[in-house]
């Protein structure tokens, strides 16, 4: 899908046709639609085709009509009826006449522009538009960063509870995988914001600087809360092992004492089982000797259990 959008007198506003100054937003991996863009801007449609490509790596590009940026952003899918974080790739191509995104997703960050109004947000200021894109990236990680910490906190909660199921040590494992592929995203992305300050194919101003001043101070906000939460996630993860295999312990503990207790009659009776001579074995000639020994056989499994208790085997 290709939507056109361009700001005007403060709001934003949709086209039927490309103008100058405005924003492409597509939203498609339909190579009729992308070829279309790419000719009307003279875009190589490769380039182009790039940005849906979910190994692509973040990068600058520079040719002589236009400059392209590629940067990760987070993205959310269903493993098994749960909802996990993942990153996916979005291109923003510089052209003289607009600003094209281009991304496989329908993303919450790009609707921001689109639903909210963003502070001093117009589409024909190309190098401010970029920026201030890149920026709601990065606060869309941190807002995404937390609502994983939030899932951990969950589990920790259940697992202190004594609640904890065999599901929360997959989520837990996925959890971790996001927030390695946030912080290799955003790593990346620092690369790129890094470039984008020394890069003289994209026009500057000063009144911008502040602005990828503060992308750049979110990126590093960013790398440092993937890596804390993704240490903070290791500790859960052991805090839980720990937990599982100290109720394994316990119950093969259990499990031993029990089986303590119960080889006595288990002995005894295959003592007075045995083929001998009756008048040897105790109690044997006495009328109520079944009783008596039953009676002997309860006492001792007492005693055990009394001393297994003390130990606190059981």
């Amino acid at each position: 899908m290709i939507n056109i959008y361009e700001t005007d007198g403060g709001k934003l506003n949709r086209l039927m046709n490309f103008e100058d100054g405005c924003w492409v937003r597509i939203t498609s991996d339909n190579d009729a639609e992308i070829e279309e863009v790419a000719r009307f801007y003279d875009i190589d449609f490769n380039d182009m085709k790039a940005a849906l490509d979910e190994e692509e790596k973040s990068r600058v590009v520079s040719e002589d009509n236009y400059a392209m940026v590629i940067v990760d952003i987070p993205a959310s899918e269903l493993q098994n009826d749960m909802k996990f974080y993942t990153t996916i790739p979005l291109g923003i191509i510089l052209t003289q006449g607009a600003l094209i995104t281009i991304c496989s997703e329908d993303t919450r960050m790009l609707d921001r522009f689109v639903n909210t109004h963003i502070k001093y947000f117009s589409t024909k200021k190309r190098t401010r538009f970029l920026y201030q894109i890149l920026y709601y990236a990065m606060l869309n990680y941190q807002e995404v960063l937390r609502q994983v910490d939030d899932r951990r906190l969950d589990i920790e909660n259940r697992v202190s509870d004594g609640k904890e199921t065999e599901d929360d040590l997959v989520i837990l494992h996925n959890l971790e995988s996001t927030l390695v592929y946030f912080e290799t995203s955003l790593r990346a992305a620092s690369i790129v914001i890094d470039r984008l300050r020394r890069f003289k194919q994209i026009p500057k101003y000063d009144e911008d600087e502040d602005l990828l001043e503060d992308v750049q101070i979110e990126n590093r906000q960013a790398i440092e809360m993937a890596s804390i939460y993704r240490e903070i996630i290791d500790g859960t993860s052991e805090f839980m092992s720990h937990v599982i295999n100290n109720k394994l312990n316990n119950t093969m503990k259990y499990l031993t004492s029990i089986t303590i207790v119960m080889a006595i009659p288990t002995i005894i009776s295959g003592l007075y089982g045995m083929n001998v001579n009756a008048d040897g074995m105790p109690f044997a000639g006495i009328k109520a000797g079944f009783t008596i020994i039953c009676i002997i056989t309860l006492v001792v499994c007492l005693i055990i259990l009394y001393i297994l208790k003390r130990k606190k085997m059981l």
